[in-house]
């Protein structure tokens, strides 16, 4: 595939999905994330950044890629770089999606940009996705990267950045195999560098299996669901650092702005090093 491909063509591209906000994906995630909620009822509001088990890509088996995703060429460019992950999203939550209702979801193809860091090339896609509740309002709009990358010879990537200090609230995790197959099946993610540990060592150089970026995410509004469980989450935006990866001790932060209606959260890899940073906001 030439080097210098157009991907203006992609931009503007998009799908719609319809799914119900199924009561038993809202109760599996809560044990998955070791959460002690009463059983959801059809009615209830789906908890954030839930949302990311839904709507899935159900994408046949037989047109996956080596690396379990689906081929470059559906609702994503063909990019003809190996590594692609989640690098960031940007959300706003304006209306409760509620359990048991029929949602949309339509996405959108907003940029393709080449760059070069020190990694060497590096391919970004933003996308927009609305999703609409059951009467018709947007419920959720996110602005999400990914981002596709050469791969990186192991012990080649740069040093984290140092996180803040000092957090307000703290809960220090193991991340284990049962976990990432957990948030994998909850999420359909067939992303081999999250279950393969032969794979994910020999072909991408990492040095074991990865942390999903959202579920890290997850993990960090979760952090501020438990200690300030009665206040309302309106927006959160993340930029992923740094890889995580399993069986390593992980360790979610958090302080709260002094108004109190933001709280910045960050998680740290077992050498103190930034993996995750970001910020919940809350409404008045």
């Amino acid at each position: 595939m030439a080097r210098n491909m157009n991907f203006e063509d992609w931009i503007g591209k998009g799908r719609e999905q319809n799914e119900r906000i199924d009561t038993s994906l809202s109760n599996a995630m809560s044990a998955a994330l070791d959460r002690d909620d009463p059983a959801p009822r059809d009615g209830d509001p789906l908890p954030l950044p839930w949302h990311w088990m839904f709507f899935r890509d159900c994408t046949a088996q037989s047109e996956l890629g080596a690396d379990g995703l689906p081929e470059r060429g559906g609702l994503m460019p063909p990019v003809p770089l190996p590594r692609r992950m989640w690098a960031a999203s940007d959300i706003k939550f304006n209306f409760p999606l509620r359990l048991g209702e029929i949602a949309v979801k339509r996405s959108e193809i907003t940029n393709v940009a080449e760059k070069s860091g020190k990694s060497g090339r590096l391919i970004f896609v933003n996308l927009c996705h609305t999703i609409l509740n059951e009467t018709k309002e947007v419920a959720i709009l996110e602005k999400q990267t990914i981002v596709y990358t050469e791969t990186v010879k192991s012990g080649a990537m740069p040093p984290p950045r140092a996180a803040p200090k000092n957090p307000a609230w703290q809960r220090t995790l193991m991340p284990d195999p049962v976990l990432l197959f957990r948030y994998s099946a909850l999420t359909f993610n067939p992303h081999r560098i999250h279950y393969d540990q032969p794979y994910v060592t020999q072909e991408e150089g990492y040095p074991g299996l990865v942390v999903h970026g959202p579920l890290i995410a997850t993990l960090m509004v979760d952090l501020c669901r438990r200690n300030r469980p009665e206040a309302r989450i309106i927006g959160f935006s993340f930029r992923a650092m740094a890889p995580l990866f399993c069986g390593n001790e992980m360790v979610l932060g958090a302080a709260p702005s002094e108004d109190g209606l933001s709280a910045s959260v960050w998680a740290v890899n077992h050498e103190g090093g930034l993996a995750s940073q970001g910020e919940v906001t809350f409404a008045d």
